[in-house]
């Protein structure tokens, strides 16, 4: 599992803006500045969305168009910015959204969604289990404030390995039923409020530095936490003394703070900080080319060093075409021995069941696209028979395997739009659906790559051009 903080602040942020304090003042000094709360999990599972969170993600690097599962937990404004279901809903995304969170959080999301917007409603109550988009999410009591925001909510998030996250945030010390549901519950990452400092008269719903310690002595004891858990700071203001003294005293507790954009690689072995503006590893490599350019003999070296490879191979073997079953033949001879090899279209589904430590190679997207297009039939004239929706489905599906998955995956790719204008439709129909196969692809990919002659050439993308698959003209 893979944790972003794409904000550790307060509602005001540290420093607040209008503040002369000492704590805004050094913060101020050293570039320190922190936005609301929010954690992104795996790019798939965002934890609250303040209004400068869809920000925040970009001026740190990272996208939102993965999430498929919101979880808000409770309706005060710097966990909900509802103006983000708008920017989505402009985007076109075609996968829906699910958002989970108490009935007062969703009242105030409702207004910006349209009728026909992709958006499912979850609301929640403590003690509800969601499972949606490979993870299943606990909800547990807050003490936080009144019914009218929420009731707040706090999140136990596990992953299909069985990584745990426990997200508390915003709450006081946590309610006995709250800490009976984390009997045992061995927690990897523990993302807990630290508001207020050293101000403990605050009269507030919120932890500070007097509370936390009991509150880490308690998780401890029921055994919330796993051996080799890590304790992360969060929802962090001006009351609390300067990072540099506020980390030794969370060090003290067995505890840390970390910067916004940082990143926590979460297994059961441990965690994994990776600081801000440190490339995120490489997850989606996306290899285009023409005929024996070099694409699949690159795939395969960019894969040789793991040490499980899943190739997907998706070609379907005619026993009357001699010269293609050779080249299957020889792509055989060429891949090492210990690889797995599925012959398939079905490539969303491979995609969807991959896990973090697997590697999985297609080769390649042109004979999956024919294989859909030959499934839809063609006529005695050579016009397609299919179903230009269907169509968009599969490929909508395929697409949005590729950018979820979460495995390290390699896809191959024809560049076939290069030469003449085909001189029939059938030929126009492929060209064209290719083509736009292939940039939706490369926007869902981290990396894209052309082979031209056996010469690599890393591409980049032009800003402002969409992706959207379209098959309007598909008959043409």
């Amino acid at each position: 599992m893979e944790v972003t903080l794409l904000g550790t602040g307060s509602a005001d942020g540290w420093p607040n803006p209008f503040c002369t304090c000492a704590s805004c003042d050094d913060a101020r000094s050293r570039g320190d500045v922190r936005g609301q709360t929010a954690a992104l999990v795996d790019d798939r599972l965002l934890i609250d969305c303040g209004p400068e969170v869809p920000r925040a993600a970009l001026r740190l690097g990272r996208r939102l168009d993965a999430v498929t599962i919101l979880l808000l937990t409770h309706a005060h404004p710097d966990h909900v910015g509802p103006q983000a279901l708008l920017f989505r809903r402009w985007a076109q995304l075609p996968e829906p959204l699910t958002v989970v969170g108490p009935p007062a959080a969703l009242d105030v999301c409702r207004p910006w969604v349209g009728p026909g917007d992709p958006v499912i409603w979850r609301p929640v109550v403590a003690g509800d289990v969601v499972v949606d988009s490979g993870y299943q999410v606990r909800v547990l009591a807050a003490a936080h404030d009144g019914p009218e925001y929420g009731p707040a909510v706090l999140y136990e998030v596990t992953d299909v390995d069985g990584v745990r996250l426990l997200y508390l945030t915003d709450t006081g010390p946590l309610p006995p039923p709250t800490l009976d549901a984390l009997d045992g519950a061995r927690a990897h990452l523990v993302l807990i409020e630290e508001t207020f400092g050293d101000t403990h008269d605050h009269g507030t719903d919120h932890l500070d530095l007097a509370t936390l310690p009991d509150q880490l002595a308690q998780l401890r004891a029921r055994k919330a936490l796993a051996d080799r858990a890590r304790v992360v700071a969060i929802h962090l203001s001006h009351h609390n003394p300067a990072v540099p003294e506020l980390r030794r005293r969370l060090a003290d507790l067995g505890a840390d703070v970390v910067d916004d954009g940082t990143s926590l690689l979460v297994g059961p072995e441990g965690v994994t900080v990776r600081p801000p503006g440190q490339p995120a590893p490489v997850r989606r490599t996306l290899i285009l080319g023409g005929a024996r350019s070099g694409k699949s003999t690159l795939a395969e070296r960019l894969a040789a060093g793991h040490p499980g490879v899943h190739y997907v191979a998706t070609a379907r073997i005619d026993g009357e075409d001699v010269e293609m079953q050779e080249r299957i033949v020889q792509h055989r001879r060429r891949r090492p021995a210990h690889w797995t090899t599925t012959q398939t279209r079905d490539v969303a589904a491979i995609l969807h069941d991959a896990g973090p430590g697997d590697l999985v190679l297609v080769d390649c997207f042109t004979l999956w696209l024919a294989a859909v297009l030959d499934d839809g039939g063609w006529d005695d004239a050579g016009c397609w028979l299919g179903s230009p929706d269907h169509l968009r489905k599969e490929v909508d599906e395929l697409v949005t395997a590729w950018r979820t998955t979460r495995a390290r995956v390699i896809g191959v790719s024809n560049e076939v739009g290069s030469g003449i204008v085909p001189d029939t439709a059938s030929g126009r129909l492929f060209r064209d659906t290719q083509g736009r196969l292939n940039h939706a692809l490369a926007d869902a990919s981290d990396e894209t790559l052309l082979v031209v002659a056996g010469q690599v050439v890393r591409l980049s993308p032009a800003p402002g051009l969409g992706s959207r698959f379209e098959t309007k003209d598909a008959r043409r």
